[in-house]
């Protein structure tokens, strides 16, 4: 048996371009025998629909594709187009949840979220027409096209309210139907009460879908009642119940949300809730911020503020979560709502348009701690809108107090 030749051998005898290209296929096999070469991934290709939406999937999901009505839960991260972040569910550490088909969402975000499965990853680019127009919104400038990053996590189809037996059903004076399913042996409801349910609505349609549930989010509401924080027919109904009654209300469009409608709700759509009364009591009032003999500092935009009580460090920036507590008044003391009678604060992506324009203005310039009273001129405020118990053109008094800020 001939023995094998040598490197240097066949490098004699084949001559020196039979060895570069013996060389060449060591190093591109890696010496390691017979490896094929990895050929690279093709690139994402970007999408463009006949709406001048623009859509490139990075990693296709494997489950159902959303259909109208579904609740989806997506993480997002929004850029104007020079590249600076606006708005991020991942910065916040909390996903969005949003029903499809409800006119809560950018056209945009509607068309591109219905193109991917459960699990798909993909970059939007949205032009200004499905996006904010000319109007612009907080932080996004006017015919600004915008890029999302988005993640569709999960999709839920809302039930459908069950079946009970039949109860006879009594009725208010102004047209809401109701019948009590559970009876229970608490306090009767009142006034001015803090109330605590929890509650699932349903469109009373043919398909009688879920469109909000307190036990989804696994967050009971709490409210003042009287206050008008909660919708006409709760206001007249609620009363007549006890605490641990689970009831139910048929309720006509004009007591709930009427010819507007409001997010998944359809103009003129009558609704159901079942509610479960958790609790209820005689709130303690806040203890209102003696600002007197304070200095009032204002604005160029009319913001008036008096800081109370100093805070310390940096102030926040847009896109800072902020969990704030306060208390407002109108202007002649009356007080509509209060975080500090309800025991949570509120939270809040700063200058993103989340809260009154006052406030976004206002908490750029307080580090945490702060304590201050803010009076906000209609334009800060609700403008010529009556909301609740808030008149049209109300100067709004809010005393503040800055508890945290997050990312």
């Amino acid at each position: 048996m001939q023995p094998i030749p040598s490197f240097k051998t066949v490098c004699i005898r084949q001559g020196l371009r039979f060895c570069w290209i013996l060389v060449a296929m060591l190093l591109l096999t890696g010496f390691t025998g017979c490896r094929l070469l990895r050929v690279p991934e093709a690139e994402p290709e970007q999408q463009i629909t006949d709406t001048g939406l623009a859509y490139t999937i990075i990693r296709e999901g494997d489950g159902l594709m959303p259909q109208e009505g579904d609740l989806v839960t997506v993480h997002y991260t929004g850029k104007l187009s020079d590249g600076r972040i606006f708005d991020s569910s991942r910065e916040r550490g909390e996903p969005v949840q949003f029903r499809m088909g409800s006119d809560q969402l950018l056209p945009g975000w509607e068309e591109g979220i219905s193109l991917l499965r459960e699990g798909a990853r993909a970059t939007f680019v949205i032009p200004p027409q499905l996006a904010y127009g000319d109007m612009g919104f907080g932080p996004v400038p006017e015919n600004e096209t915008l890029t999302f990053e988005v993640e569709l996590l999960g999709i839920y189809t809302p039930a459908r309210m069950p079946e009970t037996e039949i109860v006879p059903r009594e009725e208010t004076p102004s047209g809401v139907q109701y019948s009590v399913l559970e009876q229970g042996d608490g306090l009767r409801l009142d006034p001015e009460m803090l109330v605590t349910v929890n509650y699932t609505g349903y469109l009373d349609d043919t398909g009688q879908t879920v469109f909000d549930s307190s036990y989804e989010r696994d967050e009971a509401l709490t409210f003042i009642l009287g206050h008008r924080m909660v919708i006409p027919a709760w206001e007249e109904a609620l009363p007549l119940f006890h605490v641990g009654d689970k009831v139910r209300l048929w309720v006509p469009n004009e007591l709930a949300y009427g010819a507007k409608g409001r997010g998944p709700i359809p103009p003129n759509t009558d609704l159901v809730f079942d509610i479960s009364i958790l609790d209820a009591g005689i709130p303690e009032p806040p203890v209102p911020f003696q600002p007197e003999e304070k200095d009032t500092v204002e604005t160029d935009s009319g913001l008036r503020y008096i800081i109370v009580g100093e805070g310390e460090g940096d102030p926040p920036l847009i896109g800072h979560v902020l969990h704030v507590h306060y208390s407002g008044y109108l202007p002649d003391g009356t007080l509509f709502d209060s975080s500090v009678q309800r025991g949570e604060t509120v939270r809040f992506v700063l200058g993103t348009g989340q809260v009154l324009r006052g406030w976004d203005e206002a908490f750029l310039l307080f580090p945490k701690g702060t304590r201050a009273r803010l009076i906000l001129p209609p334009h800060l405020a609700y403008g010529d809108r009556a909301i609740g118990p808030i008149p049209p053109g109300a100067t709004l008094v809010f005393d503040v107090e800055l508890i945290d800020i997050g990312r």
